[in-house]
């Protein structure tokens, strides 16, 4: 298997007002090794949150491909590719989307019940993991009883407990106060010795600098150092 485990060759997104066809990305390129932290930066509107939902499968571009650990998303059925998402991928959005009825451990140990792991071991690398990111002593706490930085961090141990090549995240730290964002910041940083990439879309400019690299989205392009 390539080190490479996220690519997007030639990328396009158009979408059709009805009068005008409109293009939000313009055969863009990305390449991502195993580990890499790289930020996405970029005015509102510029495709950011388009661009993660096409690498995440979550959209289909016009033309181009994505590519996850070397397989390409679109020649996959639906089946396949929601079992690749599942395995393969982890995602965190601005809001942390868990359900209210389930405990942190039982939200996190989720995707790897979905998975197949049984809930011994779902619920074992669940409880790791949220301990890793400061979370122990909330294990058995709902929703409603944790902080907006304590769910973010539920939320991101959730995206990694499938150990995914890569976890998209799309504004992790937008609807939090700065002192908690620089709690899930530093929640973040503990996991940087992992082999799992990161791909950040973010407004902060101080999680971006501590990306290992940072691309910006103008015009349908990523501007990479």
């Amino acid at each position: 298997m390539s080190d490479l485990v996220l690519q997007a060759e030639q990328l396009t997104k158009r979408y059709s007002d009805g009068l005008r066809d409109i293009e939000v990305l313009a055969d863009l390129n990305l390449a991502m090794s195993a580990g890499e932290w790289v930020a996405v930066v970029g005015a509102s509107g510029a495709g950011k949150s388009t661009l993660l939902n096409l690498l995440g499968g979550l959209d289909s571009p016009t033309s181009g491909v994505v590519k996850v650990d070397g397989r390409i998303l679109s020649e996959m059925t639906d089946r396949e590719r929601s079992y690749w998402r599942n395995q393969r991928l982890g995602f965190v959005f601005q809001m942390h989307h868990l359900l209210p009825e389930f405990s942190a451990i039982e939200s996190v140990a989720m995707p790897a019940r979905i998975g197949g792991s049984s809930k011994r071991e779902a619920q074992s690398r669940a409880g790791d993991l949220l301990t890793q990111l400061g979370l122990s002593d909330r294990l058995s706490h709902r929703p409603a009883a944790l902080s907006g930085g304590e769910r973010q961090r539920v939320a991101i141990a959730r995206a990694l407990v499938n150990e995914p090549a890569c976890v998209l995240m799309d504004e992790p730290t937008g609807n939090l106060d700065p002192d908690t964002a620089a709690q899930v910041l530093s929640a973040m940083a503990t996991l940087k010795a992992s082999a799992t990439a990161f791909i950040v879309v973010t407004h902060d400019p101080i999680i971006a600098n501590q990306m290992d690299r940072q691309c910006v989205l103008k015009a349908g392009q990523l501007e990479q150092p």
